[in-house]
């Protein structure tokens, strides 16, 4: 996930980090004595102060994957620069995968207008007004990392 234009962070302190997961999901192999499960579960992390991060974990126990999953997210953690108050700076637009993701800055007091897998993501950056609308696929692992690309476009106010 990490490319030239994302500021990865490597100093933080656990402590000062929510956890949401997602997503659990159920993968079932079926074998010859019956049927065997799995699970993955999807989880964000952040700070509420612009820094967040998302991570995926697959095992044969629920807690053991969002554990993971947690692990991975604090590999993932990324800075977001455009943030202005508790909204963004200017209309972005983004996609990965099959999901798209529409942010719009919103005035003060008209709260998280966001649905299903970018309300976490939102949250945990600390944006507190923002309209938003998802487009194309609802799969919460695309979306989230579509919501993650979104908030990376956004640009700083130069001073």
């Amino acid at each position: 996930m990490a490319n030239k234009k994302q500021k990865v962070v490597r100093d933080y302190n656990r402590e000062e980090f929510e956890e949401v997961v997602v997503n659990i999901g159920r993968i079932t192999k079926v074998v010859k004595g019956g049927r065997r499960f799995r699970f993955n579960a999807l989880v964000v992390v952040g700070n509420k102060k612009g820094i967040v991060g998302v991570g995926t974990g697959k095992a044969k126990e629920v807690p053991d994957a969002i554990k993971k999953a947690i692990d991975d997210a604090f590999k993932n953690l990324v800075k977001i620069e455009g943030i202005h108050g508790n909204t963004i700076n200017h209309d972005v637009q983004a996609k990965y995968n099959a999901s798209k993701i529409l942010l719009k800055p919103a005035s003060e007091g008209t709260g998280l207008i966001a649905g299903g897998a970018v309300r976490p993501v939102l949250e945990l950056v600390g944006i507190k007004d923002i309209l938003s609308k998802s487009l194309g696929s609802n799969n919460p692992h695309n979306l989230v990392r579509a919501t993650i690309k979104a908030l990376q476009m956004i640009k700083s106010k130069k001073a």
